[in-house]
């Protein structure tokens, strides 16, 4: 139903090139060029603007955020109350720049040749350019920058300009500019709409010299922001210095006196500091860790940077032989993820990461299914951040589900920044009681795949047994279905079908997560029962909760339909009318910009893996021949509107016997932001996608399945590479998978002794550095 886009950039496996300016493709590469170190996000605007695009730019904070009012035509009790928007904070690359008094943008004047250079083996961008002004002067430009990774609030600028056939005046104007940049109102749910700008309070800047500072309070959140600046100049011209300040932006003028052929070299040192509800640090403050940072040149930490990511990627990349298009497909998806995750324990990643405000910066369940996957078996350290957050705001889950007349537990938000149900349309937001099970589901991959006792102790268990309690009052044991435990009125993964009762994947999943917190409780009671009496009495847990947790699991109703072998969606699915495909045009495509809910509500169409989902999550509980009937089933009825789809059908595909599937699939994912299929990745990259296509790659190409404490794979090569290489992170060992065509061998890199299963075979791996080889059959497709 989607066409093939075009490859929008040269094929480079460790880079992304932007040979020649493409105006026209302005607003996507500020996305695909962002950059960010999990607190800090630059989006690839210029450092000098480009006027004919004025809401493309933006930088933000991971977790910081404005908070406002939902307006509600027709409100009722529940109701979430306030949206929390991801906040643009004041623009610290900014740096215009004027020839002998003509102002430089690409909007005018010549273009003599252009390159944009991302380097993800590095994580730094590279611009070059020689431009001739409207009346005739010739620079050439280089801009480089870096989003630190060992400095957690540092962002660098170098500029080099080099006039090439006269002498005269060039100006460069540094600024830290709070105009922020504001994205237009839409109708589109996933684009960002407008802050209150009542809502920013400007604080006393500083204009000092080569130093800057804009501070600035966000009233309706309490957070404390300041940003600052300091330059360094490196030039054999003359020059002179002044500063500038308004309300919401200073700056520091540079002029000049230039002769052809003799460089100027500016960088630009810029650091953010956030705080809510407390002291924000002082304008000195950030000028001393500036002046510690500049200590360093632009070379020095791009050193650091490149040992930052050469770590990564011994870790974390995936080598695939015979296809650079998905090689570079591959390495850029991980590359942002890595740049967009937070790592504190108090933030997150959004479904956009740090490359755009889409979704208003909101956190969703995208985190526990589709990206901690990637993170948990290549840099777990970071993976397990992700679930303290979820830790984090389980004060504010236990609130929510108070208003949802829960008496007991928690109910995590649908999407979120700071812990508040920000969902305005409960049918696909609060409605999705799943994210509870799906956060358990994280934990207890976390803690198998870590063996870390001390998180599930401390943490984890608190967060699995509040979400399971949950469910006790959400469902109940229905006489009418022989006493099965039974869940109404809820919305399963697919957004197209919403408020139904019995969703397979809900009803699947809290299945498993009564399970295991009723699996959890009694581990806790016997690995610490100190503890587990402290959880007792904080969360006021009562003595038969843990027994119904299993009585409600044993119990779960789970819809299967005899005539057609299938598992319906939820219990009215199979009673709807199957939407007309053949009939709707591709330009109504996605149907939630075209149609109203109730009409996509009322039909057989799926906008994403819902029971396919779910057939993959619990993967030991079906047969291969059960899977295959499901997908055969809901495949023809998907239309992949959402990006977080045709990954889970990738992998399924590679499951049951479809490569040719799968690989095309794996085409639409591993080049999904990159060829912009989905037409809005100018609003930002999106983060489960590019989770999904380290789970197409080992979870569906290499077939790797958790079977309790145990790893098994069951690996091929599709026809569209030669084949594949990567590492895995498993109990404190490092494990390395080679597949090519006729092989594949594993390989135990450090670590203990473990046993794996490569098929029906057993795998005894139990020195560093032994490895063990299989040949492999060809897959073959399943008519």
């Amino acid at each position: 139903m989607k066409q093939e886009q075009q490859v929008k950039h040269e094929i480079h496996p460790w880079s992304l090139v932007e040979n020649s300016f493409q105006p026209e493709d302005y607003c996507l590469n500020a996305t695909l060029f962002s950059l960010g170190n999990g607190y800090i996000g630059l989006r690839g605007a210029f450092e000098e603007g480009y006027e004919p695009e004025p809401f493309t730019d933006g930088c933000y904070l991971n977790g910081v955020y404005a908070s406002e009012p939902i307006s509600y035509g027709e409100s009722a009790y529940g109701y979430a109350r306030n949206n929390q928007r991801m906040l643009t904070v004041p623009d610290g690359k900014s740096i215009h720049i004027w020839i002998d008094g003509e102002r430089f943008s690409l909007a005018e004047g010549e273009l003599i040749n252009y390159e944009r250079h991302l380097d993800i083996s590095t994580a730094i961008s590279k611009r070059t350019l020689t431009w001739r002004s409207p009346h005739g002067k010739t620079i050439e430009l280089t801009a480089q920058r870096l989003v630190s990774l060992s400095e957690k609030h540092l962002l660098i600028v170098s500029l080099e300009i080099t006039p090439l056939d006269f002498d005269g005046e060039i100006r460069l104007q540094s600024r830290l500019d709070g105009d922020l940049a504001q994205a237009d109102r839409s109708d589109d749910p996933r684009i960002a709409s407008p802050i209150d700008s009542g809502d920013i309070e400007w604080l006393e800047s500083t204009a000092d010299g080569d130093y800057l500072a804009l501070p600035l309070f966000v009233k309706s959140s309490g957070f404390s922001i300041c940003s600052g600046a300091l330059h360094h100049c490196e030039s054999n011209n003359d020059f002179t210095s002044s500063n500038l300040r308004s309300e919401d932006c200073v700056s520091v003028d540079y002029r000049f006196s230039a002769h052809r052929n003799t460089p100027i070299r500016l960088t630009k040192y810029v650091a953010y500091f956030a705080e809510q509800n407390k002291a924000p640090l002082t304008a000195s403050q950030v000028q001393n860790y500036l002046q510690r940072c500049a200590r360093n040149s632009f070379t020095e930490h791009a050193q650091a940077q490149h040992l930052e990511m050469k770590n990564f990627w011994r870790e974390s990349d995936i080598q695939v032989s015979g296809n650079d298009a998905l090689q570079q497909g591959i390495r850029f998806n991980l590359f942002h993820l890595f740049q967009s995750l937070g790592r504190d324990g108090r933030t997150n990643i959004a479904a956009k990461g740090l490359s755009g405000d889409g979704y208003d910066g909101h956190y969703f369940w995208d985190t526990e299914i589709y990206v901690l996957p990637f993170f948990l078996y290549t840099q777990p350290q970071l993976a397990k951040g992700l679930l303290e957050y979820r830790h984090s705001i389980l004060e504010s889950a236990r609130s929510r589900a108070r208003q949802m007349a829960i008496q007991k537990g928690a109910l995590f938000p649908w999407r979120t920044i700071g812990g508040e149900e920000c969902s305005a349309y409960y049918p696909a937001g609060t409605a999705q009681y799943h994210i509870n099970a799906d956060i358990a589901y994280a934990v207890r991959n976390y803690c198998r795949v870590t063996g870390d006792t001390d998180f599930l102790r401390d943490k984890g268990a608190e967060v699995v047994i509040e979400g399971a309690r949950m469910w006790m009052e959400t469902g109940h044991f229905n006489p009418r279905r022989n006493n099965q435990f039974c869940i109404n009125e809820v919305t399963g993964p697919d957004e197209y079908t919403a408020l139904v009762d019995n969703n397979f994947y809900t009803n699947l999943m809290a299945r498993a997560h009564l399970e295991y917190a009723e699996e959890v409780f009694q581990w806790l009671q016997s690995f610490d029962p100190e503890a587990c009496q402290t959880l007792v009495k904080k969360i006021q847990l009562e003595s038969e909760e843990p027994a119904n947790w299993a009585r409600a699991a044993e119990a779960m109703y789970l819809p299967f339909d005899k005539s057609e072998g299938i598992h319906p969606q939820d219990d009215g699915f199979l009673n709807k009318p199957v939407w007309n495909f053949a009939e709707t045009p591709e330009e109504k495509y996605p149907l939630l910009l075209n149609y109203h809910p109730l009409v996509i509500y009322r039909h057989q169409v799926c906008k994403q893996a819902d029971v396919v989902l779910g057939l993959l999550l619990q993967s030991s509980e079906f047969s291969v021949e059960q899977k295959r009937r499901d997908f055969d089933f809901y495949e023809p009825l998907t239309t992949h509107d959402s990006t977080l789809s045709a990954c889970i059908h990738s992998i399924i595909a590679s499951e049951v016997g479809y490569p040719e599937k799968a690989l095309s699939y794996f085409q639409q994912v591993a080049r999904m932001d990159l060829d912009n299929h989905h037409n809005n990745t100018q609003h930002g990259i999106h983060t489960a996608c590019m989770g999904g296509t380290w789970m197409c790659m080992v979870q569906g190409f290499a077939g790797m399945r958790l079977h309790g404490n145990e790893l098994n794979f069951n690996p091929y090569v599709p026809e569209g590479m030669d084949g594949y290489r990567f590492r895995l992170q498993f109990r404190g060992r490092t494990l390395a998978l080679e597949i090519d065509r006729p092989q594949a061998s594993y390989t135990l890199v450090s670590g203990e002794a473990i046993t794996l299963y490569h098929g029906e075979e057993v795998v005894m791996l139990s020195t560093a550095g032994q490895k063990q080889t299989f040949q492999m059959a060809a897959m073959e497709e399943v008519s």
